[in-house]
């Protein structure tokens, strides 16, 4: 029987380090498009977003670029709150992990 060929991308997430990568660069973009929609169903620019959040309209301009990807929590929360939205955590699928603060 013939082996079915792999598509390029089947194999390209084969790698452990082009997986890693290609999931670092996702996550860069899904926060850059977050902040992107959030802002224009807002109507709000880069400027008034930053004063809204209290940091520098470098930091929101890197973000929605994609150039700024370390950044504080506190920074993180504060922009979202900004736009109306908070971190949640939540365990992966399949981990079954509960935390518990007491």
């Amino acid at each position: 029987m013939k082996k079915k060929a792999k598509s390029t991308y089947a194999e390209f997430i084969e790698d452990p380090k082009q997986k890693a990568l290609l999931d670092k660069e996702y996550k860069e973009l899904l926060m850059s498009e977050l902040l992107s929609a959030a802002m224009k169903e807002d109507h709000i620019s880069v400027r008034k977003l930053a004063q809204a959040a209290g940091v520098s309209p470098s930091i929101i301009q890197g973000l929605r670029s994609g150039n700024k990807t370390n950044i504080t929590v506190d920074t993180l929360s504060r922009i979202l709150d900004a736009i109306g939205y908070q971190i949640i955590f939540i365990p992966k699928a399949g981990h079954g992990r509960h935390l518990k603060i007491v």
